[in-house]
């Protein structure tokens, strides 16, 4: 049975070595001996440097994704209340990957790795929440309150548009530029789907600092 504690010290181990140099510059041996354990130990855990990377990036931002899936159960919230759970999570979630990628460049990460990093974690952030919020959109429209046929291609429109902008990585634009990008999702959301203007303008707060 996997050691729980060897697995956490894996991750902790390339998490270190990304403050200090870049990804390529990694290797599966570095990694070995930042964790104090042999390298076939590593490979016990993980097949390769690309899964330890990815099980680094569901680990840190873990927390915020929990929450929103456990959200969806709660169908005692109103949808519209959820959704705006759901993308505030989404916005925890970049500013506390942002943070991490903002301490690595200083350190000496290359532009090419902090891109590199933010595709995989954006990757990650849309496939996990996806889910969930297509899950409470359905919700929304069984109750009569949401009036839409794509419901997963909703939730995927939403989360792409969230992670591209929070992240500010692909798409450089000032705070002012962000915010109206949101109030016009929000504005779209509400006329695709039949809901009273207004209804969803709490959700573009998630973007305040």
């Amino acid at each position: 049975m996997p050691n729980e504690k060897k697995y956490d010290k894996i991750l902790d181990a390339l998490h270190q070595l990304l403050e200090e140099r870049t990804i390529q510059n990694i290797s599966v041996s570095d990694i070995a001996k930042k964790a104090e354990m042999g390298k076939g130990s590593i490979y016990y855990y993980f097949p390769s440097k690309d899964a330890i990377l990815d099980a680094l990036i569901e680990r840190n931002y873990e927390e915020p994704l929990k929450t929103a899936k456990n959200l969806a159960s709660q169908t005692e919230i109103s949808p519209f209340t959820r959704m705006a759970m759901i993308l505030q999570a989404c916005r925890s979630s970049s500013a506390a990957f942002l943070n991490h990628s903002s301490t690595a460049s200083s350190a000496g990460t290359s532009a090419q790795d902090t891109a590199f990093l933010h595709q995989k974690y954006m990757n990650h952030l849309i496939a996990e929440l996806k889910p969930s919020l297509t899950e409470i959109i359905n919700q929304g429209i069984a109750a009569g309150d949401i009036h839409f046929e794509y419901p997963a291609a909703l939730a995927e429109i939403v989360l792409i548009v969230l992670a591209v902008k929070l992240n500010n990585t692909f798409l450089s634009a000032t705070a002012e530029d962000s915010e109206d990008t949101i109030r016009g999702l929000v504005a779209l959301l509400e006329k695709g789907t039949d809901i009273p203007r207004g209804t969803l303008n709490y959700l573009s707060s998630t973007t305040d600092t």
